[in-house]
């Protein structure tokens, strides 16, 4: 999750006390930097997490969302997106406080059981600062296709070490949400689009190896937005993983959204909670 120090760049008009965001004028929206679709889903969560913590993450939402830094816009709107389709599915969602703590964003409930989710995005550093939010395709970089994937592949591996570190101390189920806005591998400055093939039945069993050896981890839901799937070579399927993949001409949703769930996991994700995650495929 980005840290930053928060920059008063844009007015907030949906304040903790203040009035509904279902009122809220257009040009006041517009004021926020704010398409009708962010502003329509952060007032859903508005609405939906009535508790006062909730309501001073979701204020600083709005911050991140509209920041300058490309990085902080993604990581913002991947929380915003997954937090939206949880509820979506019938899950009672909590944002955590803020703290210096490493801490997951989300609490979230289905029924009486209860879980947690943390939401991390991948994006390159160089140049980041002047592209538009998912606004350019990758451009190709010098090498291989497969080479690239396997690369994208090791970090994706890599961010899920680090990451189960922080979520180590948890007794209850934890889901690992990765967001790939844009496979950017090494950050050079590009010449032509080209989305990277991956093969996703090798991405998943790197992951499922990994994640029996991260057992504070109960599954990682990946969501790639800038790659093409490999044809599969094997009939095979791993038992522990649910996928969807998109046409490649919708670009609203994820080219592919996989959950691997940890086979050796100390706490498993009930049938009613990975039936919700999985509905947010």
């Amino acid at each position: 999750m980005a840290r930053f120090r928060p920059r008063k760049m844009f007015r907030l008009v949906a304040h903790l006390h203040g009035a509904q965001p279902a009122q809220v004028p257009a040009w006041k929206r517009e004021e926020q930097g704010l398409s009708r679709g962010l502003h329509d889903r952060w007032s859903t969560l508005q609405r939906h997490c009535a508790d006062q913590s909730s309501h001073l993450r979701l204020n600083r939402l709005v911050r991140r969302l509209t920041h300058y830094d490309y990085g902080v816009r993604e990581s913002a709107l991947a929380e915003l997106e997954l937090a939206t389709q949880l509820i979506r599915t019938g899950v009672h969602v909590t944002f955590l406080p803020e703290s210096q703590a490493r801490t997951a964003d989300l609490e979230c409930r289905v029924g009486g059981e209860r879980f947690f989710v943390e939401v991390t995005t991948m994006v390159g550093s160089a140049e980041r600062q002047r592209l538009p939010l998912r606004g350019l395709d990758l451009d190709e970089v010098a090498g291989d296709e497969e080479d690239r994937g396997v690369i994208l592949t090791h970090r994706i591996l890599a961010r899920i070490r680090q990451k189960a570190k922080q979520l180590a101390d948890y007794c209850d189920p934890v889901v690992l949400g990765i967001s790939v806005p844009r496979a950017d591998l090494q950050g050079e400055k590009l010449s032509r689009p080209e989305s990277i093939w991956l093969d996703l039945k090798m991405l998943a069993g790197t992951v499922t190896v990994l994640l029996m050896s991260l057992r504070s981890l109960s599954a990682v839901v990946i969501s790639l937005w800038d790659v093409e799937p490999l044809p599969s070579k094997a009939g095979t399927r791993l038992a522990n993983v649910e996928f969807v993949e998109r046409p490649r001409h919708q670009r609203t949703q994820p080219r592919v959204r996989l959950l691997i769930q940890n086979p050796q996991a100390l706490a498993v994700l009930s049938e009613r909670q990975r039936g919700a995650v999985c509905q947010t495929l």
